[in-house]
Order: structure tokens, then C-alpha cells, then sequence
């Protein structure tokens, strides 16, 4: 199956996507479970230094974090993939910002457990100024904390509206990454980090910038 939305209607907003209230109930009952578990407690915080990893691009060329923070700091945003509308509005939000972040010498990483053709998509929403890493398997997320198991409820409440994640993950293990946005600098110091577990609660593009100037 291709790309589906399974939270229509979904239209922009200023403060973010409009979506049928039966998922907002859902998603308060998965942060709640979330918040239970204590998921994404265990994810890198300002002033640590941020595990390097390797991942493939969506044309699957090898890229490692120390790499691509070597010439200056980078924006290295998790996201869910191009059926959330959330991280459609935030990858908007990214565009929008990217004049200020290459004046301030930044550059924009998204990092997706997408793969093939919606990876490819992906980088063509964000253009040839951001990178999409493909985040296979969840390895990084799982390492970095910020990988939970959605529950089988949900699983079949997103197939019952048409998603198909084994298309858009290669599987469908049910795993799902915490939406996560961090500011790395040169040497992997993390300088700014935003984890919630409120899928629907992304990093304010004004506030990743200002940390940039500070």
C-alpha cells in the first residue's frame, strides 16, 4: 500500500496539523503509557556528548554523525515519517527555517525508519540543503532511547485506517521512534535537546535557533 494519511482530515495550522478527535483520544492514551513506562527518559540531554552513530542516506551511502558535524553543527531531527502529519508540519516548519539556519551555519538532518521511496520523498519535502538518514531496523533510536513498542491496539487502529507500516518501515514490528529534535555541535556536544514523548509536541524552529546564537 502507498503513502495513506490515517488521521485524515488532516490541514495546516498555524500551531501545527488538524486531525479527528478519536486521535487525539488515542494518542493521550499512548503518551500516558509512555509516561507510565518512562519512555524516552534515557535520551542525551544539552551538554552531553551525543553517541556517533552510521546510517545510510536514502541514496544508501554510509554517513556518520562525526562526519557530518565536522564542519559545523548540525540539526538531527527524529521523526515518525511522512504519514504523520505532525512530522509533516514540523518538516514545513524546517523548510521555512532553513534560510536562518544556513546563516548560521547549520545544517538540517532528518533522520527516518523510512525507507526506499518514502525516504526519497522525504528529502525531496526538505530539499538539497537538509540530509535523510534511513534509521533501518530502529537501531539508532533504540540506542538513543527513543524507540517504544506502540501496542498492538494501535497497531491494528493504524491498519483499520489504512496505514500500512510494513511498506513505509520494511516491517511491521510495531516499533516507533520518539519524535526528537537535537542541536550537535563540532565534537558531538549536544547544545539543545527537545524529547517528548507527545508525539504531537515538536522543537520550535525559533528556539533551536536561538540556541544557535547563544
Amino acid at each position: 500500500m502507498g503513502s495513506v494519511d490515517p488521521l485524515a482530515p488532516a490541514a495546516p495550522r498555524r500551531n501545527g496539523p488538524v486531525v479527528d478527535a478519536v486521535w487525539h483520544e488515542r494518542a493521550d492514551r499512548l503518551v500516558a503509557r509512555l509516561a507510565a513506562l518512562g519512555s524516552g527518559r534515557m535520551a542525551p540531554i544539552a551538554g552531553q556528548i551525543f553517541p556517533d552513530f552510521a546510517l545510510s542516506d536514502w541514496r544508501g551511502r554510509t554517513r556518520s554523525l562525526s562526519a557530518l558535524c565536522r564542519e559545523g553543527p548540525v540539526v538531527l531531527s527524529f521523526h515518525r515519517g511522512l504519514w504523520c502529519p505532525w512530522c509533516r508540519a514540523e518538516l514545513d516548519s524546517w523548510q521555512a527555517a532553513q534560510p536562518q539556519l544556513q546563516q548560521a551555519g547549520c545544517r538540517l538532518v532528518v533522520i527516518t525508519p523510512e525507507t526506499g521511496m518514502h525516504a526519497a520523498a522525504m528529502a525531496q519535502r526538505i530539499g538539497i540543503q537538509g540530509e535523510v538518514l534511513c534509521d533501518v531496523d530502529f537501531g539508532a533510536s533504540t540506542a538513543l532511547g527513543l524507540a517504544f513498542f506502540m501496542g498492538r491496539d494501535l497497531m491494528a487502529e493504524y491498519a483499520g485506517a489504512g496505514l500500512d507500516l510494513k511498506d513505509h518501515y520494511g516491517a511491521a514490528s510495531g516499533i516507533l521512534p520518539i519524535p526528537a529534535t537535537f542541536v550537535i555541535e563540532v565534537g558531538r556536544r549536544t547544545r539543545f535537546a527537545h524529547v517528548d514523548i507527545d508525539f504531537r509536541r515538536r522543537a520550535d524552529p525559533a528556539a533551536v535557533l536561538a540556541s544557535l546564537r547563544q
